[in-house]
């Protein structure tokens, strides 16, 4: 077969499509972001002297968000659940931004005496915190109990940032302003509430339906503990990053990465996906703004009918006060 026939095969013609196919749907997906993302580089906040705590640092979103924060002269404190990778997203970190205000906190989220001992440490580092990014989440596993008998998605989604965010209310409020921000997800419009998914029991979960329940949790939450914090200085708002390409779905079968990796040229890469967080993070007209969901487009938008229902809210936080001791804390 001469090279011409070979060339001119519908399997070569059409392999030859692909290759400049994609690369131009990748590069017009990329412009679409550019046009309607946030501009952060036309928000002037300075962060010096302030200080932000960021969960799941050590890459995706996390690292993204805690590069940004201290390039403004934050002071940052990375909560990675591995160390050894933490360190590295410091070290790049500092790199990037000739920082010497980052520090390092070992804490798994899945773990209440692992968020116990965090705190602890953190206060004595930190005695007013104005900045807490609850990022750090986990998708793809099956119903598993953690060894303290909570459910590991729902532990690490909800129940960890639940219990870390009320250990720091006092630190906080003495920042006399001070902003906490929820990474939550679109998925939560496919959840349903059931107490009993925090213990590993409860109604039946599709696939992965056990993230978006844990995200619709976090955004039931964050509407209560906005309320709660009224008149404070602190405010609470949750987000939705949007699609974006990260680690996310590591847990999860090989054909759901596969596919997830075959679709990654119309996604967000992690600096895009940290754009909607930042907004949350550093935008002046949000000042005073709390309890509200914002969209991947910066936008408020409601949440789920369940997350915006007074009594199961109330009913949550009192089961998730129970299983954290918190209702046993002086």
């Amino acid at each position: 077969m001469s090279l011409w026939s070979l060339l001119s095969s519908p399997v070569w013609g059409l392999g030859f499509v692909l290759l400049i196919l994609v690369p131009l749907l990748r590069l017009g997906v990329q412009i679409w972001y550019k046009i309607h993302l946030w501009d952060l580089q036309g928000c002037s906040t300075d962060l010096t002297g302030k200080t932000a705590v960021v969960t799941g640092a050590n890459s995706g979103i996390g690292k993204a968000v805690s590069q940004e924060l201290a390039r403004r002269g934050a002071r940052v404190i990375l909560a990675c659940r591995s160390r050894e990778r933490g360190q590295g997203a410091l070290t790049e970190i500092q790199a990037a931004t000739r920082s010497n205000r980052l520090l390092l906190g070992g804490v798994d989220l899945s773990s209440m005496a692992s968020i116990r001992s965090f705190v602890q440490w953190l206060l004595r580092e930190s005695p007013e915190i104005h900045l807490l990014v609850n990022n750090a989440g986990v998708s793809g596993f099956p119903r598993t109990r953690t060894p303290e008998g909570l459910d590991l998605t729902f532990a690490t989604n909800y129940i960890g940032p639940f219990l870390l965010t009320n250990l720091l209310q006092g630190a906080l409020q003495r920042a006399g302003s001070a902003r906490v921000v929820n990474v939550s997800s679109f998925r939560q419009a496919h959840g349903y509430i059931d107490e009993e998914h925090l213990i590993g029991a409860g109604g039946p979960l599709t696939f992965n339906q056990n993230y978006d329940c844990s995200k619709l949790l976090l955004a039931s939450f964050t509407g209560r503990l906005a309320q709660r914090l009224q008149g404070t200085g602190v405010t609470v708002n949750s987000v939705s990053p949007g699609v974006v390409y990260t680690g996310i779905m590591k847990n999860s079968p090989w054909l759901y990465r596969f596919l997830f990796w075959l679709l990654s040229i119309f996604f967000k890469n992690s600096k895009q996906g940290a754009i909607p967080v930042l907004y949350l993070c550093l935008a002046k007209e949000l000042d005073g703004i709390s309890g509200k969901y914002f969209s991947s487009s910066c936008v408020i938008t409601l949440p789920p009918k369940a997350a915006r229902d007074p009594h199961v809210a109330q009913s949550l936080w009192n089961t998730t006060v129970r299983l954290t001791n918190l209702d046993k804390m002086d």
